[in-house]
C-alpha cells in the first residue's frame, strides 16, 4: 500500500509523516492465524492513481479472488468517541481508497448500479477478518449488530479488503437489531452528492475518513 500524506489522529498517538516519506512506526500489524489461501490476483486499475489525500492510503483495489488479510494484533487498536458515537483508531484504520475510482471514473464505477456489490469480498473472507479486527479493537459486544465496516465505503471508492479501510463498528443505535447504523445513512447521502456533482469525490472521502460523525452534521 502507498501512504499518502500526513497521518490522521494525534488523538491515538500517531505522528506526522513528512513529504519525504513515513516517519512514524508502521501500523501495528502482526500475523493472525487465518485460513490458508493463495495470494490474490490483482485486477489492473482502469485509471491512474487518485490524487493525494492526507492520511489515507491507496489499497490494491478489487481482486478476482480475495484472501483473508492480516489484522492488527489483539488489543493494539482503540476506539475514539464523538459523544456516544464510535470512531476508529487512525493508527489502525486511516482509510484506504480503491485506485480504480477517481473523479474521472465515477460514472462507470461508484455511480453505476451494482458496482459496490460486485466488488465486495465474500463472507468466507470477511468473517475471520471481522473476528480478528474485533480482537484488535477489544470489541466484546454483540456481533450481529456490529458491522465490519469500510471506513471509506465502497460507494465512495473505498478499498474492498485493505485492513486500513476496515474496522468492527459498534452500532450507535441502542435499540439495534441489525448492523444498520447512522453511518450507513451518511454513506448513501455522500454517494448522492458525489454522483450529482454537488461535492467532489476527494472531499467526500476525506470527510468520512476523518470523522464520520462530524461529516453527518455537515452533509446530513
Amino acid at each position: 500500500m502507498v501512504v499518502l500524506g500526513a497521518a490522521l489522529g494525534a488523538a491515538c498517538g500517531s505522528s506526522a509523516r513528512s513529504g519525504n516519506g513515513p516517519t512514524q512506526a508502521t501500523r501495528p500489524f502482526a500475523a493472525v492465524v487465518s485460513p490458508a489461501s493463495s495470494p490474490p490476483t490483482r485486477v489492473p486499475p482502469t485509471a491512474t492513481a487518485p490524487p493525494s489525500l492526507p492520511g489515507i492510503e491507496v489499497g490494491p483495489g478489487p481482486q478476482s479472488a480475495y484472501s483473508v488479510q492480516t489484522q492488527p494484533p489483539a488489543g493494539s487498536c482503540h476506539y475514539r468517541r464523538a459523544g456516544a458515537d464510535p470512531l476508529p483508531d487512525p493508527r489502525c484504520t486511516p482509510g484506504a481508497i480503491n485506485p480504480q475510482v477517481t473523479q474521472a471514473t465515477i460514472g462507470s464505477t461508484i455511480c453505476a448500479g451494482g458496482y459496490a456489490s460486485g466488488i465486495r469480498p465474500p463472507e468466507g473472507v470477511t468473517e475471520p477478518e471481522k473476528a480478528a479486527s474485533a480482537a484488535a479493537y477489544g470489541y466484546t459486544g454483540p456481533f450481529d449488530t456490529a458491522e465490519y465496516d469500510h471506513l471509506i465505503p465502497l460507494e465512495l471508492g473505498g478499498d474492498p479488503n485493505d485492513p486500513a479501510n476496515l474496522w468492527v463498528e459498534p452500532n450507535d443505535r441502542r435499540d439495534a437489531t441489525s448492523t444498520d447504523n447512522s453511518k450507513d445513512v451518511l454513506e448513501s447521502r455522500l454517494n448522492d452528492l458525489v454522483c450529482s456533482g454537488r461535492t467532489s469525490l476527494a472531499a467526500a472521502q476525506r470527510a468520512i475518513a476523518t470523522d464520520w460523525v462530524a461529516a453527518s452534521q455537515s452533509y446530513g
